[in-house]
């Protein structure tokens, strides 16, 4: 008898009758609808992606509003210099054919030109925020444009205006003065990251160096990020005997080691690093003692406050909790039966532990370090209290910029520079140690 062969799409599906789900007989086939199945499929993914995209859209939409537009706005604070062109539009415009290489002052209708700006200025209010932002580059000449109303009702627009200029205020007749407008003609400025790198334009239209007693942000990035790399070694150091103490331990035992770990982070941060001040004080208990077991002499206590020291410290025991809690959930996932292994093979103790039991915690000690590192290198609380001059990090004239002296372009650039130095030692250490082994148990 010969086979007959049933064609796939004329079998019903089980609970379907017949005529809900058929196809025509050289046709696709077709849903219960009466839909060709692949549209059908791909209708049913579509929303199915659909669906997965609308649960994560709040998160999305958190991610950029918290995260994405605040690191466009700070980029774009720091190239940004609309106000002096849009104030001064025609003195600019007069000034990019100016040869300040010559020496010689901008020409007559450069002066007629910022008389213009300057009224329209004065009447909209604005020559006090241009004097500010001048005044980043050339300290002193916010001065001159406060008193530009003033200066500018006694002057004579038909008589010729550069003397009356000069007259008014003397720095209108020094080359710096005009060598600062021109250089911040543009709607856009490097003048900022210059700033940033401790330098500013020369004269010959290149760069340079500012005096040396003006350097300090290249020492505040280098000390920035020796610093947290010290304090990551140093909770790395002290994190990981009491992380391996508590996954040796059992499970009662271990929760009661783990809630004294934790129990900082229910004190106050400030509560915390006031009470290093009272301890690392030259009168204070550390001080005392050492004083009285005899390793130092009254009259040469330590300071160990208001310089690196008591930054390292204060933030070493700040950020320790979060070295340990990584290490600990790694450590618990290793079975002790691997070390008992290596020692039942020959192996000591060291041999043991070195060779079986540490490269297995290796991911935990990465998910660590890049913890405290980032935490670190971000902070400025800890060590605006107990740093001092010398133990300040980046973050600390950051947020002097953007709270005190209302510099948010200087700011943002150190911003920027911060964040692209994190980005390189992240890439450094993806290639080193590789991204995909820092993990969390």
């Amino acid at each position: 008898m010969a086979d007959q062969t049933v064609p796939l799409h004329t079998v019903p599906h089980p609970g379907r009758s017949a005529t809900e789900e058929r196809a025509a007989p050289d046709g696709p086939m077709l849903a219960a609808d009466g839909r060709p199945l692949k549209a059908s499929l791909a209708r049913a993914l579509r929303r199915q992606k659909l669906s997965a995209f609308l649960l994560t859209a709040p998160l999305l939409a958190f991610l950029l509003v918290a995260f994405v537009i605040p690191i466009g706005d700070m980029l774009l604070r720091s190239v940004d210099n609309r106000i002096v062109p849009e104030t001064l539009p025609r003195t600019t415009q007069m000034l990019g054919h100016w040869d300040a290489r010559a020496g010689d002052l901008p020409p007559e209708p450069v002066f007629e030109a910022l008389y213009v700006d300057l009224q329209e200025a004065a009447d909209a209010r604005m020559h006090t925020r241009l004097g500010s932002r001048l005044n980043y580059d050339l300290p002193g000449i916010s001065s001159v444009f406060r008193g530009a109303p003033r200066a500018l009702q006694a002057m004579d627009p038909d008589q010729p205006l550069r003397e009356q200029f000069i007259d008014a205020n003397r720095a209108w007749g020094e080359m710096q003065t005009w060598q600062t407008i021109r250089a911040l003609s543009g709607h856009y400025t490097a003048g900022y990251f210059l700033s940033a790198a401790d330098m500013r334009p020369a004269a010959d239209g290149g760069v340079e160096l500012v005096p040396e007693r003006q350097r300090i942000y290249a020492q505040l990035f280098l000390r920035t990020l020796v610093l947290s790399l010290t304090i990551t070694a140093l909770t790395l150091i002290l994190g990981y005997p009491i992380a391996y103490l508590i996954a040796s331990q059992p499970l009662r035992t271990a929760n009661l080691l783990l809630i004294l770990v934790l129990l900082p982070f229910w004190t106050s941060l400030l509560v915390r690093t006031s009470s290093w001040k009272v301890l690392l004080q030259q009168q204070g208990v550390v001080n005392d003692l050492l004083v009285w077991i005899g390793i130092v002499s009254d009259a040469n206590r330590l300071v160990m406050m208001n310089n690196w020291i008591g930054t390292v410290v204060a933030m070493t025991h700040i950020l320790l909790p979060f070295m340990i809690l990584p290490l600990f959930s790694v450590m618990k996932t290793i079975p002790p039966t691997y070390v008992r292994a290596a020692k039942s093979l020959g192996a000591n103790d060291w041999t043991a532990f070195w060779r079986v039991y540490f490269p297995q915690s290796i991911p935990g000690i990465g998910a660590g370090a890049v913890l405290v590192f980032i935490l670190a290198i971000g902070y400025y609380i800890t060590p605006a209290l107990v740093g001092g001059t010398d133990g300040i990090f980046i973050s600390n004239r950051i947020a002097f910029h953007i709270s005190t002296s209302l510099n948010w372009g200087l700011a943002a650039a150190l911003g920027a520079i911060l964040l692209v130095a994190v980005l390189v030692i992240f890439w450094v250490y993806d290639r080193m140690v590789g991204i995909d082994n820092v993990k969390l148990g």
